[in-house]
């Protein structure tokens, strides 16, 4: 009777390592690929809401969190690249037992009409708690994080534009290259200020 306790707790085992090797839950990760980015700006995805991922440029993406086998994903965009517009195919679906990692959603971008005749840019070198204020024009803007701006006034089409600092920030000097243009139909402007 031992040995037959023995032998079906053995086997017992055997089989629950076998389904734990072959039928356990995997945790998968979700990405694929943003096309039509711009350079200079950036769209955030979520999914399920949260795990917020920055893409900076076309090309593959992969949120850190993994979903676990059986649980579902929804990559969504929160915040939409200046002067474009990011739409996602194939952002939603349940993780399939032992399938592998999801890597096929795709978030494609084009420029939109409404926001191309806006003047924007990035800011560089800006030392944290400091803001810079620019104007372009009677558009004024204070900017306080390094990264991408844009002024809140469109501009129309052949009309010119001119981005000047009108306040440092403190202890540092800004300058501005790419500072003046005329607006051009679907064209974004890059204005580029560097602090130092």
């Amino acid at each position: 009777m031992k040995h037959k306790k023995i032998a079906l707790w053995l086997l017992c085992s055997a089989a629950a390592l076998l389904i734990a090797e072959c039928g356990g839950a995997i945790d998968a990760t979700i990405g694929g690929t943003v096309t039509g980015l711009s350079g200079g700006t950036t769209v955030v995805l979520l999914n399920n809401a949260t795990n917020a991922l920055t893409v900076s440029a076309s090309g593959s993406f992969t949120f850190s969190t993994q979903i676990q086998a059986g649980s579902t994903y929804d990559v969504t965009v929160e915040t939409q690249p200046i002067g474009e517009t990011c739409t996602v195919t194939g952002g939603t679906g349940t993780v399939s037992q032992n399938s592998g990692d999801v890597t096929n959603v795709s978030v494609s971008c084009n420029a939109t009409t409404t926001t191309s005749n806006y003047v924007w840019g990035t800011v560089s070198g800006l030392a944290t708690g400091t803001s810079v204020t620019l104007l372009n024009g009677a558009d004024t803007l204070k900017v306080d994080i390094n990264g991408s701006f844009y002024f809140p006034t469109a501009l129309s089409v052949g009309s010119t534009y001119s981005v000047t600092v009108s306040v440092n920030p403190t202890g540092e000097t800004c300058a501005v290259t790419n500072a003046t243009g005329t607006i051009q139909s679907g064209t974004i402007t890059s204005v580029v200020v560097t602090c130092r």
